[in-house]
């Protein structure tokens, strides 16, 4: 078996330590049928062309490359073999640049050194079998997790560009928390008015119907890679048919059962079909089998008989399906949670009447939220002082320790419109730092300043405030930064929590084999570089799932993951696999199924009529996990074979 071995002298990188000539007399009589060609520069286009007549001229049967680290320029050189007609798995690269000149300042040395990791290389490839990479047509359609803005605005790029997008959704409704904003920092304009146009487009615009909504839906199974994954959704019922409803909501009012609105914050009641909310899209409603008195078994038609469309609409022996899609890519795009405020007893949420997180205070602002827009007690009397606490579980060690970015940008929205409903209302603000970066961001600050109603103190921690129940109201007593005490008698405190990852990121993650990065959001590529990409090629993060932030930046990084895709995922383009795979010994599988439960990939399947596992060679990325973990060694790694990693390790001790 003829071996070539090629010797790239680096300029002066490799040759100043390393000689050709030198390393050519290490090596003779201790390898046969070898011969070594020294090209100066080989990853040049002149090094390249010189590599690939050599090759073309001599004919040889293996090919050692001995240059820089592989993660520089091994498929470089596979690209140059494959040109001269030479299978490039046949090839293996010594890293004598990194690994030896650079590190060993002796000559002698280094070219002994290089020389035994040169033996080691040809001992391994002769070991080595030809393969051949799979070519297949990529998917060029998406799949969208979330429909807030991030998830909206990716969407609707994408089709814009002619792709076909899945968004699924978990709740009934399009939009995510903005559309539950009566005003949005920091020109106070309406979120659900915001968001209306782009909500038009997707649901009856011109690039609609290649968007397909699955609301009620959640991903519960990924498998494949860019270009090539498989997503299962989880559909849920919704009792009521998208296409025959008109959403005159008729079926409402009749539904004789009531349950808590967990949109409104668990502030008012809904009926068991119901919308979330008015001017929620779609406009159709859902039906809350939890709720309904059918599912406890009564026999209650209310809602069918009062549909003028017809009983077809109402389907109350509708069921969750499971539906399959292919898909070239997919963003995550499911938004993040609010931190718990009932973990700061102190602070009195949910055991004090008139504490209420910024969430709770938004939707009573609202004009479609419980009060309709009506800033008013328990008892209808409008406030006479509001105490809000900013940094409610951030930028604190003990808890998150991260800013969470949009918290002050509403604090000092909540003063604007405090100011506008009910003139004259004290406004305490309780801070630890203030954050409004942005031009238009620091308006709303100066506005607040500006209100002679309003006062701003500074404390240090959060344990050195305490809402107290004074007289039936809420009285708040704080020690600042200077270590006075004060203490405040407020109608209503405002709580602004941490924004925290979403309850699904964790289960969605492992589902996607992404990572979560230590404070429980997607983990990006580089947090600087790559913050729109996931550590998995293919999957792509938009929006708050990856970090705190406002609707201007979730939007622009879905446009930013559209754009990734549209440019990576090119239709018409091949996607090749690498046969750099697992393969089983079916005759001496013992189907004790370890490596499909180790398998990072889900690339193994079991075959039951054979009682033996299987790799799928295309989900497969040779990551060589399997092979370990095999209890009787019947698994190997193509291209990192047992005998040929042995024959390496003999060469380089011989």
């Amino acid at each position: 078996m003829k071996v070539g071995i090629y010797f790239c002298s680096c300029g002066t990188s490799i040759s100043e330590r390393i000689s050709s000539a030198r390393l050519m007399e290490s090596l003779h009589g201790h390898t046969e049928a070898v011969y070594l060609e020294a090209i100066d520069f080989m990853c040049s286009e002149e090094g390249k062309a010189a590599l690939e007549s050599n090759l073309r001229d001599n004919a040889p049967d293996r090919v050692v490359i001995a240059a820089c680290s592989p993660r520089d320029h091994e498929p470089t050189f596979r690209r140059v073999l494959a040109s001269a007609g030479v299978n490039p798995y046949l090839m293996q690269m010594v890293n004598i640049r990194e690994q030896v000149a650079w590190v060993t300042p002796d000559p002698a040395r280094a070219t002994e050194k290089a020389a035994r990791l040169i033996r080691g290389a040809v001992a391994r490839i002769r070991l080595h079998q030809p393969l051949d990479r799979q070519e297949l047509d990529v998917c060029p359609e998406v799949l969208v997790v979330g429909a807030g803005p991030a998830g909206l605005k990716a969407a609707f790029t994408l089709a814009e560009a002619g792709r076909r997008v899945t968004v699924v959704e978990k709740s009934p409704v399009l939009g995510g928390l903005p559309v539950r904003f009566e005003e949005i920092a920091p020109t106070m304009e309406c979120g659900s008015c915001m968001l209306e146009p782009l909500l038009g487009e997707i649901l009856h615009g011109e690039h609609s119907g290649r968007i397909e909504i699955r609301t009620l839906a959640e991903v519960v199974d990924v498998v494949g890679f860019h270009g090539r994954f498989t997503a299962r959704i989880r559909q849920s019922p919704r009792y009521v048919s998208s296409e025959l409803c008109v959403g005159c909501g008729e079926c409402i009012p009749v539904c004789p059962v009531s349950a808590t609105n967990e949109f409104n914050c668990g502030l008012n009641e809904r009926k068991a079909i119901d919308v979330p909310f008015p001017g929620a899209l779609p406009n159709v409603p859902s039906l809350d089998a939890h709720t309904c008195i059918r599912f406890r078994g009564e026999d209650c038609q209310a809602c069918k008989a009062a549909c003028p469309v017809g009983e077809s609409v109402i389907d109350h022996a509708q069921a969750a399906q499971m539906i399959e899609r292919e898909v070239g890519a997919i963003v995550v795009a499911i938004g993040a949670s609010l931190y718990d405020c009932r973990k700061l007893p102190d602070l009195g949420y949910g055991r004090i009447g008139g504490v209420l997180t910024a969430l709770d205070f938004e939707r009573i602002l609202a004009s479609n939220g419980p009060t309709a827009g009506l800033l008013q007690l328990a008892g209808h009397e409008s406030p006479d002082a509001v105490a809000i606490i900013h940094c409610v579980g951030s930028l604190d060690v003990r808890r998150n320790d991260y800013c969470s970015a949009v918290c002050c940008q509403y604090a000092f929205k909540f003063n604007h419109m405090i100011e506008t409903k009910l003139p004259g209302t004290k406004v305490l603000h309780l801070y630890k730092e203030i954050a409004v970066p942005g031009k238009h961001e620091s308006s709303i600050l100066h506005r607040a300043r500006a209100n002679p109603n309003a006062a701003f103190v500074r404390y240090g921690d959060i344990q050195d405030i305490r809402v107290s129940d004074s007289a039936g109201n809420p009285n708040v007593a704080y020690r600042d930064t200077t270590g006075s005490l004060g203490s405040f008698d407020a109608d209503i405190v405002v709580l602004c929590p941490a924004v925290v990852p979403s309850d699904s990121a964790a289960n969605l993650a492992a589902t996607m084999d992404t990572n979560c990065d230590r404070f429980g959001f997607f983990e990006e590529l580089h947090d600087r570089l790559d913050a729109g990409r996931s550590t998995v090629r293919g999957i792509y993060l938009a929006g708050a799932c990856q970090s705190p932030m406002d609707i201007q930046h979730a939007m622009s990084q879905g446009a930013a993951a559209a754009g990734y895709i549209l440019s990576g995922l090119v239709e018409g383009k091949k996607l090749y696999v690498e046969p750099i795979t697992a393969s089983i010994d079916a005759e001496r599988c013992s189907g004790c199924r370890v490596c499909g439960k180790v398998c990072p990939y889900k690339a193994i399947s079991f075959d039951a009529d054979k009682e033996v596992s299987v790799v799928n060679a295309v989900l497969c990325q040779g990551c060589g996990t399997c092979v370990a973990a095999c209890p009787a060694g019947v698994i190997e790694g193509q291209f990192f074979t047992d005998r040929a990693i042995c024959a390496e390790l003999a060469g380089v001790l011989e």
